[in-house]
């Protein structure tokens, strides 16, 4: 069985990247299939462990981290963190899958510098920062100074794009999407391992 590769999707919020996402993943001849990740947070709803996420405590995830098993790992805040440990993502790329990583910024470019030619990072970029911010009050589900955070981190997150492999700017979905879709399909095709 061949071995899969990782493709790596970064966007600051409200970039359309996890509509893109969702459109990718319905082309069912990319094989591909999301990592799964480890929070600190507790289970919602009816989130099963090693399915949505596997769930640890925050001092079982302190000691994998101590130990080095994480890929790459955020702290969300106080005691909340996020990872993706290198054992897993291992595990689905030996049983064949094309593992998609929904991340921020920084963790896009840890993955990346880790697994170098293996993966293909894109970063979903809103045409201006004005459009983000009219996409963002468009959806009504923040306060005012919570956008105005958004709209800072995306300036950073934005500074960072250089550093992947393509930039999509999101100006047309179907552009965007077909652009995402053509990038991801060369680099599958592409034999290197």
């Amino acid at each position: 069985m061949a071995t899969g590769k990782l493709i790596i999707f970064s966007a600051p919020s409200g970039s359309g990247k996890s509509t893109i996402i969702n459109w990718l993943m319905a082309h069912q001849e990319l094989q591909m299939t999301f990592s799964i990740s480890c929070t600190s947070r507790p289970p919602r709803g009816t989130e099963q462990n090693g399915v949505e996420y596997f769930f640890l405590t925050p001092d079982e995830f302190r000691r994998k981290i101590a130990a080095d098993e994480f890929v790459e790992y955020e702290e969300v805040y106080e005691g909340r963190f996020y990872g993706t440990l290198k054992t897993q993502v291992e595990h689905q790329l030996a049983a064949g899958q094309n593992v998609v990583f929904d991340v921020d910024v920084n963790g896009g470019m840890r993955i990346k510098q880790y697994y170098g030619e293996r993966a293909l990072s894109l970063f979903i970029q809103p045409p201006s920062i004005a459009e983000l911010r009219r996409r963002l009050e468009g959806r009504a589900t923040d306060a005012p100074e919570v956008i105005d955070q958004r709209i800072a981190r995306a300036e950073y997150e934005m500074s960072q794009a250089q550093h992947f492999d393509r930039i999509v700017v999101n100006d047309d979905l179907q552009t965007a999407e077909q652009e995402a879709l053509d990038a991801i399909t060369a680099f599958l095709g592409s034999h290197r391992i």
